[in-house]
């Protein structure tokens, strides 16, 4: 049992954890101190000093979010020393501060900004040391402007401790420290995958994702132009944090009405290629399992691992290049839906794909980057023509004065509009492995998963790393080969969790047959491009939505979704077909680690 301690906050007496920070003590008893280097998600660095209390007995204010509880530990929150100390914190902040507010798309939700009108900071007493700093659009997915940046070191420590990525450091010394990249690179030329976390933990409007509205908006005025628009499945439960609604708050038939009274032409649904993308790639593993056990093939590259994150993609042609041929060839489920929109759903509408717009709503600013490869290209066109974020989203809808809370639900338009509740958990770590895993069992065996409700509880979690392994018995007399084979699968999300599992495997200490990995913490629910803030509550709540979602499906099987029947009836023949290889297949480059 942890040994507690009792303190004494701001008069009210408190018993908490031996170990406790000053900082949590509060929240318990709501008591708000402000910050700006804390985040939930990353370890203490008590180097902004917004938080700073007073300690009876000590000479000078402390960290609290620094700063374990004592035994009769009295502190104070709200003196006038710890105002004045906080004001003059911000004061001096800012007198290095681009404060071009109205233009940044972080005002409003700026953390620095809030506390500047909190504590009155409306007077300059100290010398402006504001310089000029050219904000550095290398990329197509994140924008980095040092002359915003705090020096909180947030989005180092996220790039340091969730990715294992460090694609940004901090450099200099005293006034000259700033946030920067390798060498004080272009972001487009360092190791960064593309992922927003740091954007997402970012206090400021240092980072933010690239924006692409107004593309859209005059697409969507364009009368020559025909705009679709596909939604991801993670977007559903969190667009409306950003309409005062709950975390977790599902909006599917709300946020199809507010796109359809946007303009948009066509409103289709990113899990019907999810969908898709279960045939295709629980094809490819069923494959490579047949050449690896009946042709002996030993050059068989297994584990198969997930591509439809394009955050680990990157990751892994970075960093692991030799498993490049462990990855499934499947585009995602927005490059799938991307290279039919201008193939498949143009010949069924009639439609000249030149004239087509195709348009994506991602929970993930890597989505951004992942839509300008050179290789997504095999309509003809390119297949995603814009990316926007579930942030960016909620901006234009804003912009229209549209209500989303009184909109009346509507419903996804038809051909590439229908899903399945296998679809809808593709925004959840461990999804794609779960809707795999209903599917695969089911044509190898004939018999749905032995799990209650189709609920594959071991694959659910937020757990960095997950194993499940599931025995095959009396399969079908085709897939004879499997019989008594337990398929072993592992799970991973947050790229620094990636690496402990793909350094597992190289090391021969682990082996799977499948393995699923997801560059953000939690799957898409977690993306970089998601509603800010975040932390583990917020998560959680969007992923119990993301699974209710699920259950109050009619079907919640990708194989039994008839609008993906259609389409290889009609359209790519069955699954990996040569077609299905030309439109819904891609590779992948190994890419310089420095």
């Amino acid at each position: 049992m942890n040994n507690t301690v009792n303190i004494t906050i701001n008069g009210t007496p408190l018993q908490v954890a031996e170990g406790t920070t000053i900082l949590n003590a509060a929240k318990m008893l709501n008591v708000h101190i402000p910050t700006l280097c804390h985040h939930d998600d990353l370890c203490v660095a008590g180097n902004c000093r917004i938080c700073v209390v007073e300690v009876k007995g000590d000479k000078t204010l402390v960290a609290s979010c620094a700063t374990p509880v004592k035994e009769k530990m009295e502190i104070l929150t709200n003196t006038q020393q710890i105002r004045q100390a906080r004001k003059h914190i911000l004061e001096l902040l800012l007198t290095e501060h681009n404060i071009n507010c109205i233009k940044c798309s972080k005002s409003n939700s700026c953390e620095l900004q809030t506390l500047a009108l909190e504590y009155r900071t409306d007077e300059e007493l100290f010398l402006s040391l504001r310089r000029e700093s050219n904000p550095d659009m290398s990329s197509y997915a994140i924008q980095k402007d040092s002359s915003k940046c705090i020096r909180c070191t947030r989005c180092v420590r996220t790039c340091a401790e969730i990715q294992g990525v460090n694609a940004l450091t901090m450099s200099y010394k005293g006034m000259h420290t700033i946030m920067t990249t390798f060498l004080d690179k272009p972001m487009s030329e360092v190791v960064c995958t593309n992922c927003g976390q740091c954007i997402n933990r970012c206090p400021t409007g240092a980072l933010i994702e690239r924006n692409y509205i107004e593309e859209v908006w005059d697409a969507i005025y364009d009368p020559s132009k025909h705009v679709v628009v596909q939604t991801a499945p993670a977007v559903r439960v969190a667009l409306g944090e950003r309409f005062a609604l709950r975390p977790g708050h599902r909006v599917t038939g709300k946020m199809v009405a507010a796109l359809r009274s946007m303009g948009f032409d066509s409103i289709l649904d990113t899990d019907w290629s999810a969908d898709l993308t279960i045939m295709e790639e629980g094809t490819e593993l069923l494959s490579r399992l047949k050449k690896a056990l009946v042709d002996g093939d030993a050059s068989t590259a297994l584990p198969m691992f997930t591509s439809c994150s394009p955050g680990w993609i990157k990751f892994i042609e970075h960093i692991y290049p030799d498993f490049l041929p462990n990855l499934s060839t499947c585009k995602s489920p927005q490059q799938m839906f991307g290279a039919l929109a201008k193939t498949y759903y143009a010949e069924k509408k009639g439609i000249d794909p030149k004239n087509m717009i195709s348009v994506s709503i991602m929970p993930c600013t890597a989505k951004k980057y992942e839509a300008n490869r050179p290789e997504m290209r095999d309509s003809g066109f390119q297949d995603v023509d814009y990316v926007l974020t579930t942030r960016e989203l909620a901006s234009m809808i804003q912009q229209t004065g549209v209500n989303v809370n009184t909109l009346k639900a509507e419903n996804y338009d038809s051909i590439m509009g229908a899903s399945t509740g296998a679809a809808v958990i593709f925004g959840a770590t461990g999804g794609v492995m779960e809707a795999a895993i209903r599917t695969a069992y089911e044509i190898v065996t004939g018999r749905e998963v032995p799990f209650e409700k189709l609920n594959i509880i071991p694959v659910r979690g937020f757990e960095g790393i997950k194993e499940a392994s599931l025995r095959l018995e009396k399969v079908k007399p085709e897939w004879d080969f499997l019989e008594g084979v337990e398929l072993k699968v592992a799970i991973a999300h947050g790229l620094a969790n990636a690496r402990n599992l793909v350094q597992a495997i190289k090391d021969k200490k682990v082996e799977y047959h499948f393995v699923e990995i997801m560059a953000c913490p939690g799957g898409c629910l977690g993306g970089g491009g998601q509603p800010i803030p975040t932390n583990v509550e917020i998560r959680t709540a969007r992923m119990e939505a993301i699974y209710k979602e699920d259950e109050k499906m009619p079907i919640r099987k990708s194989h039994e979704n008839p609008e993906i029947k259609a389409i290889y009836e009609e359209f790519l023949e069955e699954p990996n077909s040569h077609k299905s290889h030309k439109l819904l297949h891609t590779y992948y480059t190994e890419r310089n680690r420095y």
